[in-house]
């Protein structure tokens, strides 16, 4: 660690910034999460990975069409890496043409553009449809499976199985609520331009109008996503994500007994999330936090603030409560180059930490003058 290392260095000077009044450390009292009859479920915000219900988040269980979310996933991977493009026709296969379950009524022989088969996915769950953009994209059900593993492992979802990209039954094809919110986040983050398809409340093809299962969409607009499941052994799953000023949450809900029972539980917890809890941003991406002093360098003072924008959710009334405290050298010397790590700021609640993030330089800041570096040599002598 940078810091670990400067301070075998040098002496470290600890500078104490309240960002509210800290008399009271502790959280407001909040409710527990609603009971919803699921056998599994994840609330989270969706920047700050922040968990604010769960139950069972990481039991394996069967997650029928949300499945169909990682073979949306792999479709706008191999859109972004052109290769393939949603203006290409699918030649429609016996296979795809021939899958039970909920279906986009694609024919056989026909041909239909990548996009019309995306959107009979996303809106109408067609297993016809997940079959022709598998095939389309890796040739075959079984390559696309082994790109859905693929991607699964590169997001962590280290609890996840695929064996197809519909979602039915396969005692080998599983995930969890907490694996599931992964797959959502990554879509909502990678792929903003498609992840709006998923509030589209019903879609046209061969002139069949079939409506998108997610009746959030028609409950609660703040509700843009994201995807239904159900099967014998599922039961009835939904991921759901809404954005209300600003705060943006995924819930997780698996297995309710019925339509009526996901659809309430979802919007439940989101109701929970968006009543008792917030997000705020802490700092501003090179907003300067502390100004420091530096030795030898042409400039004798350095801004420090952090590379990436900080936000933090916590229970509503808690920010007032906040401290942050920034550790740095006491004698920085030159040359500093721009980005480089000079310390680091933690965000407390009490003696909890929340959160440890790297203070960086704002700018460059050159070696001194021969002048300058002399003068500062000595000063530090008696430093």
């Amino acid at each position: 660690m940078v810091r670990k290392l400067i301070t075998t260095l040098f002496p470290i000077i600890i500078l104490n910034i309240i960002l509210g009044t800290a008399a009271s450390a502790q959280t407001p009292n909040i409710p527990a999460p609603p009971i919803i009859g699921a056998k599994s479920y994840l609330i989270v915000d969706a920047t700050t990975n922040y968990e604010i219900g769960s139950l069972d988040p990481d039991l394996k269980l069967p997650p029928a069409s949300i499945t169909k979310l990682m073979t949306a996933y792999v479709t706008f991977q191999a859109i972004k890496n052109k290769q393939i493009f949603l203006e290409d026709l699918v030649t429609i296969s016996e296979k795809a043409w021939r899958m039970e379950g909920s279906r986009m009524f694609i024919e056989v022989g026909k041909k239909v553009s990548v996009q019309d088969l995306l959107m009979g996915m996303i809106v109408q769950s067609g297993n016809d449809a997940s079959i022709a953009l598998a095939e389309h994209v890796a040739s075959s059900e079984f390559l696309f499976v082994d790109l859905m593993n693929q991607s699964a492992a590169q997001l962590k979802m280290t609890s996840t199985s695929f064996q197809n990209a519909t979602g039915l039954p396969d005692q080998d094809h599983y995930s969890t609520a907490y694996d599931l919110s992964l797959l959502a986040k990554a879509i909502i983050n990678e792929f903003p331009e498609y992840y709006k398809w998923y509030s589209t409340k019903e879609f046209t093809y061969n002139n069949i109008t079939q409506k998108n299962r997610n009746s959030l969409l028609w409950r609660d607009p703040s509700v843009d996503g994201i995807k239904t499941g159900s099967t014998d052994e599922a039961g009835y799953c939904l991921i759901s994500s809404a954005e209300r000023n600003g705060m943006r949450l995924i819930s997780v809900v698996m297995g309710t007994a019925t339509p009526k029972a996901r659809i309430n539980g979802s919007q439940a917890m989101l109701n929970y999330g968006f009543r008792f809890f917030e997000t705020k941003k802490i700092f501003t991406a090179e907003e300067e936090i502390i100004n420091i002093k530096t030795w030898k360098t042409a400039s004798e003072n350095l801004s420090l603030g952090v590379s990436d924008d900080l936000k933090i959710t916590l229970p509503r009334g808690s920010f007032d409560k906040l401290n942050k405290d920034s550790d740095v050298p006491l004698q920085i010397t030159g040359p500093i180059n721009k980005g480089q790590s000079i310390g680091e700021v933690a965000i407390r609640l009490g003696e909890k930490t929340l959160v440890v993030q790297p203070l960086v330089a704002l700018e460059n800041n050159p070696n001194g003058t021969l002048w300058q570096q002399a003068r500062d040599t000595i000063q530090l002598w008696f430093e």
